[in-house]
Order: C-alpha cells, then structure tokens, then sequence
C-alpha cells in the first residue's frame, strides 16, 4: 500500500503512535487509508450540508474495510463574491484548493481519495490536485438546488435574482416584486439549479468517467443523493489499491475531449473553457483551444438549459434521462469524437455506461435530428482583437450571430457597472471591460452584474460585450470573454478607444477591430498599463504567475 511508508517498520513507530492518538487499532494498519476530501463550508448553498454527507461517507468506508480520514478545503461562493472585490479572489481559490489537495494526500500517503465538491472553482481544483497525487479517485458532489418558482408558476433561479436587478432600475418591477424574487429564486441547498460553472463541472465529471452515473443530475438534499453517496463510498473501497483506476488513467486524453463533446452538446458554461484547459494540463494532455471550434462543428446542441432557456433546470434534465441519455444520443452522430471505449471510475467503459440509457422527455433533451443547433454551444473567436481567442457560450445568444458596433470602453468591472447603469451603453455598443483578466484583474472576475444589468435594461439582443475576464455559466447574451492576450499584457483589448467599430461572427469564429496596421503599431507604441494597484499580497504571487486565458490561467513559477 502507498500508506506502508507512515505505518509499516519499526522506524514508524513514532508515526503510529500519532495515529493511534487519532483513534487506529493495531487492526486498522492493515487497512487501506482513504483520504475524504471535503469542501464543506457554511456560506455556500451547495455546500453547507456536506459535513453531513461525508459522515454517510465516513461510516460506509469503514463499513467497507478501509480507514477514513476527512480533511477540508476552502471555498468561494461566486454568487456571494459577485460585483465586489471579494470577486478577485474566486479564480485564485482554485489553485489554492489543488495545492491543499495535492499537500494532504502527499504529505501522508494516502492510499486513494474521495472528493466532495460541488460549486464554482472547487470542482476544477480538486480535479487538478488529485491529477497531481495520481491514486485511485472518485468524484461525488453536493448535488445540484431545485429550481424556484414565482407565485405564477414559472421557475426561478440565481440569474432570476441578478436579471431582477436592472429590472427595478429600470421600473420594470417595483421593489415589492423584486423582494419576491430574492425570497424565491433560490430555495434549497445545492448547487445553482441551471446549467452554470458547477453544474456545467459537476456533469463534465461523468463524461470523463472520474464520477458515477448521476453525479451532476441527481437533486441534492433528497434520499438518492444520499444513496449516491453510500455508492461512491463502497466503490471507493473496491478499487483503492486498484492502479487501473488511478485518476491519471481514467481521466486521459479521451476523457478530456469526452468533457468537451457532452459540454458543446448542452451549451456548458464558458468557464468550462477554462478549467479544462488548466484540467488537461495537469493530466498531462494538454487541450489546444483551437480544437474546441472542431469538436464544436461536429457536435449537436440538443439540451438547452437555464440561463440558455429559463424554464429547463437540472431536475429536468435528470427526470429526462440525466446524462447517460444526452450521452447516449449525442453518440449516434458525433463523427467518433466521443471515445466510447474509455474506462470509468465504475469499472465500465462510457460506453457500457450509456448502452441502454434513453431519452425520457425529448422537450428537454432533444434528438439530434431536432438539435437546438447543428453546432456546438460554445466557440473559440479569433481575430486581431483576441489573436490567442476568446470564448462565447454561443447557447446564450439572444440577438443575431453577427454583430458590430461602436466600442464603449470601461478598464474595470465597477467602471462598467457605473456606465451601464447610468445609461452610458445604448442600442448598437460593444461594452469593452478589460484589465479584468488573470493578470490584469487580478484573478479574472466573473461579469455576471454587467451582463445582468444589459439584460435587465431590455439591451440583450441589442449590445455586445466583449472582456478580458470570465463570465458566470448564468450569463446569456452576445458576451465574449476570455480575451488574449489579455489588456495586462498589451493585448489589443488593452489598446481599444471609444468610437472604434468591432466586427463579431460567431459562425465565421471570428472578432476583429477595424484598426490599420499602422494605427495599432501607433496605439502600441503609446500604451500605458492602466491597470489597478493590488494591495493583497496573496494576489500580487497570483498575479506575478498566473497564464492568460487561452492557457487556463495556471501557475507557472
């Protein structure tokens, strides 16, 4: 076993006797030790009750034969951390999370993990920092929230309680409605009911085989999470000293492109962009982003789901076959580019998995010859405005799919929301937010508020917005993110003025300034970093490392 190195020999006698002090018997060091990777924290809805799932976890791995030891995680809620400083630091906690990973379960040889993840970047991170370890893994989140419902009937969710805020400012609704809204639009524990960051991650998981059927779909809070809990717990214990299942050769180069065919198919949120970029790079295979347009040519979007389409929510999907079912479908005509033969933390291939799964309401998971799109959710642009790309989660779109329009320029999220409220972006702009990626953000924040405030100023369809930072799997509209290079390394973002027309296609996947060569090598040659001062000196390390976008923002000393 990996642990024999803490607990076998007369030299660890000193280290059994401190595991002793934690409650072992001369037994308990024949037993294989699990490591129970916990996220819970009391802030985050999809995370305050995890204490209790990992007690269910707890006790079926002893139950089982091997040794439990839980340890913790930090967490961000975005959602929480969203239009305020506290944003910087949401992108940053990933690498936090997969170095907490990567430090326990070395640091004591820890024989296999089980991870509890469930929203935003601690999904990604405990990915990333159980890729580094390399024993056997399994993934089980919290489990995604149940959908809200208004007093009409009609479903509510976080975006609901953002939209509704440039509704009120603009006297669409009065403050009556709007605290209705707030009361409604979340209403449960789990993570946010539409297909956002952690739902979006948390279904991805199934699709590289590193998490059980029903991992992204099944409610949280509800008595078949928590058998899904007790199953991941058991199977766990079957394969931990089992290296076929050593995340590294599950989670490969198939099961990375897997991730990306399933999240085209359903219109994931953009972040997923991001992650699996950072993902892949730590499996070792790294992504190369211009792929991404590739598999997105080839692959049907057949699930539409909140924000895309606000009515369809993970419960939805899930009473409609779940993710085998989307899986299962999207395999009739992908052009081979799902790897069916890959292995599973289950023991099965994908393609065991999916054989006999079926589409159980086809108004919310779609067969592919009544696809949403032909074409992939989400695209890769390229152009003199963002020559390494950016990423729009095409599923969202509500206006045309080309666009152009005078650029209206804010060097800071707050800029921004100050400027839309105040009526400076009208009919026919292209919002430019930059300094706001990795680097220049520090911490590449979310623009959920700015894109929140255009939709609720009925400007959806008629604005683009194009950043340099990231956007919340809630955003919908022509939103154009993950702009590199970014402004803080002398992107053309950074050298934008107002008044310059920028050119959007997305079915060309392409974005462009009209600018001569002369003028941009004119704009370089004046440019000066307007960037923000950091006083967090956690964010000055951050922000001294960090990759751009188009690399997945990891760390490199």
């Amino acid at each position: 076993m990996r642990s024999d190195i803490i607990k076998k020999g007369y030299t660890r006698t000193p280290h059994r006797s401190l595991l002793r002090a934690t409650g072992l018997k001369d037994e308990d060091f024949n037993k294989p030790f699990i490591g129970v990777a916990n996220s819970f924290i009391e802030i985050i809805p999809g995370h305050f009750y995890l204490n209790k799932y990992s007690e269910i976890i707890k006790d079926e791995i002893r139950k089982n034969g091997c040794i439990p030891f839980e340890f913790n995680t930090i967490g961000v809620d975005d959602g929480i951390a969203m239009g305020h400083s506290g944003m910087l630091y949401s992108l940053p906690s990933r690498e936090i999370i997969a170095n907490s990973i990567e430090t326990v379960m070395n640091a004591h040889a820890l024989d296999a993990m089980i991870a509890i993840p469930n929203c935003d970047k601690i999904v990604p991170g405990m990915i990333m920092g159980a890729l580094r370890v390399n024993v056997p893994t399994l993934f089980v989140s919290g489990g995604p929230m149940k959908a809200g419902i208004d007093e009409n009937g009609n479903a509510l969710d976080l975006n609901s309680a953002f939209e509704a805020v440039g509704a009120y400012e603009t006297k669409k609704i009065d403050e009556k409605e709007l605290y209705k809204i707030e009361c409604a639009a979340c209403p449960s524990g789990g993570s946010c009911s539409g297909m956002f960051t952690a739902n979006s991650m948390n279904t991805l998981c199934e699709a590289m085989g590193i998490a059980l059927e029903g991992n992204g779909t099944i409610l949280a809070l509800t008595p078949q999470r928590e058998e899904l809990m007790r199953k991941a717990a058991r199977r766990i214990c079957q394969i931990a000293l089992d290296e076929r299942f050593k995340i590294r050769n599950i989670l490969n180069e198939k099961a990375v492109k897997n991730a990306m065919v399933i999240d085209m198919a359903m219109g994931g949120s953009s972040n997923t962009i991001l992650h699996m970029l950072a993902i892949s790079r730590e499996a070792g295979c790294p992504l190369d982003i211009k792929e991404l347009n590739t598999i997105s040519k080839n692959i049907a979007h057949i699930a539409k789901i909140a924000p895309s389409l606000p009515s369809v929510h993970m419960e939805d999907v899930h009473k409609a076959g779940g993710m085998s079912a989307v899986m299962r479908e999207i395999s009739r005509r992908d052009n081979g580019l799902l790897s069916l033969d890959n292995l599973t933390v289950s023991g099965e291939t994908l393609g065991e998995r999916i054989k006999d799964a079926k589409i159980l309401d086809e108004s919310v998971i779609h067969k592919v010859e009544n696809a949403y799109s032909k074409v992939g959710g989400l695209a890769i642009l390229f152009g003199n405005l963002a020559e390494q790309g950016c990423v729009i989660k095409t599923a969202g779109i509500i206006g045309e799919r080309k666009f152009s329009g005078r650029a209206v320029c804010f060097n800071s999220q707050d800029e921004a929301i100050a400027g839309i409220s105040g009526g400076k972006v009208t009919k026919g702009d292209v919002v430019v937010l930059r300094y706001e990626g990795p680097k220049g953000g520090p911490g590449m924040q979310e623009m959920l508020t700015p894109t929140s405030l255009i939709i609720g100023r009925g400007l959806g369809a008629d604005v683009a917005l194009i950043t340099d930072g990231r956007f919340s799997g809630a955003t919908r509209g022509l939103c154009i993110g993950h702009v590199s290079p970014e402004a803080a390394e002398g992107g053309m973002i950074g050298l934008l003025k107002d008044g310059d027309i920028i050119d959007i296609d997305v079915d060309t996947y392409s974005i462009n300034v009209r600018l001569d060569e002369a003028e941009v090598a004119k704009r370089k040659a004046e440019f000066k970093y307007a960037g923000k001062q950091v006083s967090s000196r956690w964010l000055r390390q951050y922000q001294k490392l960090v990759t751009n976008a188009s690399n997945g923002a990891i760390l490199e000393a």
